[in-house]
């Protein structure tokens, strides 16, 4: 089971029907017309009196899934190597050179049937290797106690799914994706699965949220959110509708404690089933891809920009020879619609676009230097995870002697009361020291008020502002002009552009003091 920690506190209410006294105003939502006349809101019927029947007709479809793997871990040094006493208690490793031991893991978890030949969904984490590790068995056991083994069909680590195939003697219940897309807020909704090993748990709730963005980042960080008790080994279990279709697979939970404390994810069926669909025929799973590094424009960002929050994603770098870099958009473009839908924290750039067929020829909407501009991009398709992770891999070790750049003859009184900086212009020295090419323009920072929000904000000695405000900066002068013009506009923040040595340029936004 993945967990996201943080600090939060609900209450779950399942398996029984809540009763609600609607004779009384307080137990109703009250709304007043033109004419005076009240009209009373009240529940709907609908909250089943059990869900023992429709749990009987959905179990037999849900199995707990287990996996039995090899995995290589560190050998324990021989805290004696070296010493008249290394050999007693034997030679671990030989001459203290330790060698890596492989030992036995195991994984639990839980999925569905979704035809009668044995095909079953689960969650790509259920079943996939722990570390340096390998499968060596995957089974899959039946409400009944029947265990099969199950052959791995495909799997895809971006969306977390994948498929099995189990070899039964018979027809095999199964169990069919239904359209999360009706899902609504406050829809009751049974989770089956396997928690803690404990097979056939049932559990209800409602949804809770229809698209829940958990801040994770990726293409599909995108949610049913609901209050069915969800704990570990539930992953790669049925989230079901009160029709019995499956609406999501159960796949992670927020809990600062590991265990359920109501705020459970399930990856929604429209976005599930076309990848299941594929996976099961053998398909390759290709996504789109624009080649950037965005974030959301909040906060001081959006204040910086002199734009609504949550509207738009902020693009931090582009890819060289991408998409988006061959289509023309740049570090600092703010994207606002992709393919004519609108960006939001609901409906991500990422999702967008990582369910367009690569090749396809796109507009993107987009603000730069405060005009409204669209260009046309070619979707290219998704690089691989591990290739993704070697091309994002920066040193960031920083150069010797960065945190003791000589200070120059004055102390930028303006801008240390105003940002917290104090900066000096770039010189052949200072770039030496850097490890910059000479050429390089900007202004050094030379100290940072840890207490400002660029101190807060991880700005450090050593760092190079290129620009502020999307205007490049070559003396203190110049950023105290740009300070003093947002000041002047009543805008909070002002938006830098930082380099630092093994890493990508960078936008932060800065808060004016």
């Amino acid at each position: 089971m993945r967990y996201s920690y943080g600090l939060t506190s609900a209450l779950l209410i399942g398996g029984a029907a809540i009763s609600l006294i609607t004779g009384n105003p307080a137990g109703a939502q009250v709304a007043q017309n033109d004419e005076g006349q009240m009209a009373r809101v009240v529940p709907r019927a609908g909250a089943p009196e059990s869900f023992a029947d429709l749990t009987a007709q959905l179990q037999p479809a849900v199995v707990n899934i287990s996996t039995r793997q090899r995995i290589q871990v560190p050998a324990q040094q021989n805290p004696f190597a070296g010493t008249p006493f290394e050999g007693l208690f034997g030679n671990r490793g030989g001459g203290g050179q330790a060698q890596p031991q492989t030992r036995e893991a195991q994984s639990l978890g839980s999925g569905f049937i979704i035809s009668a030949d044995g095909y079953v969904v689960t969650n790509n984490h259920v079943i996939a290797p722990q570390g340096r590790g390998e499968v060596e068995e995957i089974t899959v056991t039946m409400t009944d106690g029947t265990e099969y083994p199950a052959e791995l069909v495909g799997n895809d680590s971006a969306s977390d799914l994948a498929v099995l195939k189990i070899n039964a003697p018979k027809t095999l219940p199964f169990v069919k994706f239904g359209d999360s897309r009706q899902a609504r807020v406050g829809d009751w909704v049974i989770a089956i699965g396997n928690p803690f090993a404990l097979g056939g748990t049932v559990t209800s709730g409602i949804v809770s949220a229809v698209y829940r963005n958990t801040g994770t980042g990726g293409a599909y960080d995108r949610y049913i959110q609901t209050d069915a008790s969800i704990n570990r080994g539930n992953s790669g279990g049925p989230l079901f509708d009160m029709q019995g279709n499956v609406i999501g697979i159960n796949n992670a939970i927020f809990s600062p404690s590991g265990g359920s404390v109501g705020i459970g994810f399930a990856i929604p069926a429209e976005i599930a089933a076309p990848i299941v669909d594929k996976l099961r025929q053998g398909q390759e799973i290709a996504r789109g891809y624009l080649g950037i590094q965005i974030q959301p424009v909040t906060g001081d960002l959006a204040d910086s920009l002199n734009l609504p929050q949550n509207r738009g994603e902020f693009v931090q770098s582009v890819e060289p020879a991408q998409a988006a870099d061959r289509a023309g958009i740049r570090p600092g473009d703010v994207v606002t619609k992709v393919n004519n839908r609108d960006v939001t924290s609901d409906q991500t750039l990422s999702f967008i676009v990582a369910n367009i067929a690569p090749g396809t020829r796109i507009p993107v909407e987009l603000y730069r230097d405060g005009e409204r501009r669209v260009v046309n991009v070619t979707v290219g398709k998704r690089p691989s995870d591990d290739e993704l992770a070697q091309s994002q891999m920066f040193n960031a070790d920083r150069a010797e002697g960065d945190g003791a750049v000589a200070r120059p003859e004055g102390e930028n009184s303006a801008l240390t009361q105003s940002l917290g900086l104090r900066v000096s212009p770039m010189t052949p020295r200072f770039a030496q020291q850097l490890g910059v090419s000479a050429d390089t323009d900007g202004l050094v920072i030379l100290g940072v008020d840890n207490g400002s929000d660029a101190g807060q904000k991880g700005l450090q000695p050593g760092d190079i502002v290129v620009s502020a405000n999307y205007k490049a900066v070559n003396a203190p002068a110049d950023l105290e002009r740009i300070v003093a013009e947002a000041k002047a506009a009543k805008r909070v923040s002002v938006l830098l552009r930082i380099q630092r040595r093994g890493r990508p340029l960078t936008y932060v936004p800065i808060r004016v003091r």
